[in-house]
């Protein structure tokens, strides 16, 4: 198959790979219809994570089922899924706990942007649609894989209910999810941190009722001012900087919570802070299996339309033009299509 593989920081290439295969009973290999770039794949990109030359990326993705393994029941070929990034059973004790990203028998999908995905617990794992989807749903539906249930993650852990005052520290696509969820959660007020136009107006669109622009110091004055000095009662970290997480609890009131999906790089925690002002944190990588039977009812219904945070479509054989675009910011979110 050709797959998007990743040699060096900045080095994206498009190229025959060896086709997935069934190595256990519980798995499934998915053709993959839409793929797409996440902002943690930039990481790596960046050089800011370790790099095997040549392994595939990407693990966002949709698609039909191709082959079982003997012990696959939920699905068989022919099967329109969606992929979550993060592979569980959906039946160990930590799955029914609702941490199903923390699964014994936890996976990761490995070439979404690719013709092609193994999915190691599929019956657990993937969540099949009643048919084809139209194509114009497809990024809705894409969304769902990561970004979208990482922003509900975000929110949910933060504590994000009806009437309450939500902030969304970032503005990446899982920033936009979260204020999106934050939405759906019943806030009556969500403030969005962003600088940039396109996606305030995306977040606007989601249900923000208020922008700051500013960023550190700056930021946390402008967010204590809108809401009279108290700050929020429910905040979403969605970057994964030191900066971010310091800007999210700062914001927060006392009492309140901060959810943090943002992948930690170099983040130092104010314990102390933490103690003083009974700020709550709890978040961590999304268990997206626990969340995707809820909002794929919602996105199909029409409730929740995530798919603004695609702004670019590229040919996945484009895929290193799409990580440039995003790398410069000129992109929020790159669909790829095989």
């Amino acid at each position: 198959m050709r797959a998007t593989t990743i040699h060096a920081p900045g080095d994206i290439r498009f190229e025959e790979v060896p086709d997935p295969t069934i190595k256990q009973p519980t798995d499934a290999i998915v053709r993959v219809v839409a793929g797409c770039i996440c902002g943690s794949d930039l990481w790596p990109y960046r050089g800011e994570n370790p790099i095997r030359p040549g392994a595939t990326i990407g693990h966002e993705c949709i698609g039909v089922v191709e082959e079982v393994g003997s012990s696959v029941s939920g699905v068989r070929a022919g099967d329109f899924v969606i992929v979550p990034f993060c592979h569980c059973d959906n039946t160990c004790p930590h799955c029914r706990y609702g941490a199903q990203s923390a699964c014994v028998n936890l996976g990761m999908t490995q070439s979404g942007q690719g013709e092609l995905a193994r999915v190691n617990q599929a019956d657990g794992s993937l969540v099949k649609l009643p048919g084809a989807p139209d194509a114009s749903q497809h990024a809705a539906l894409l969304a769902l894989s990561d970004v979208m249930p990482t922003g509900w993650h975000a929110a949910v852990c933060a504590g994000v209910g009806p009437g309450g005052t939500a902030v969304v520290v970032g503005d990446g696509a899982v920033g936009l999810c979260g204020v999106l969820a934050a939405s759906a959660l019943g806030a009556g007020r969500i403030i969005a941190m962003s600088r940039h136009e396109s996606r305030q107006r995306i977040a606007t669109t989601f249900g923000a009722t208020d922008i700051v622009a500013e960023r550190g110091e700056e930021g946390i004055a402008r967010v204590k001012e809108l809401t009279d000095g108290v700050g929020a009662d429910a905040v979403l970290e969605c970057v994964g900087t030191d900066d971010a997480m310091t800007t999210a609890i700062h914001v927060t009131r006392p009492g309140g919570g901060v959810g943090f999906v943002g992948v930690p790089h170099g983040v130092e925690l104010p314990v102390r802070k933490l103690f003083e002002t009974n700020v709550g944190l709890r978040g961590g990588m999304a268990p997206v299996r626990r969340y995707l039977p809820d909002l794929l009812e919602r996105v199909l219904s029409g409730a929740i339309d995530p798919s603004p945070v695609f702004d670019l479509t590229l040919p996945m054989a484009e895929s290193a033009d799409g990580y440039r675009a995003m790398d410069e910011r000129r992109a929020i979110k790159v669909l790829l299509q095989p």
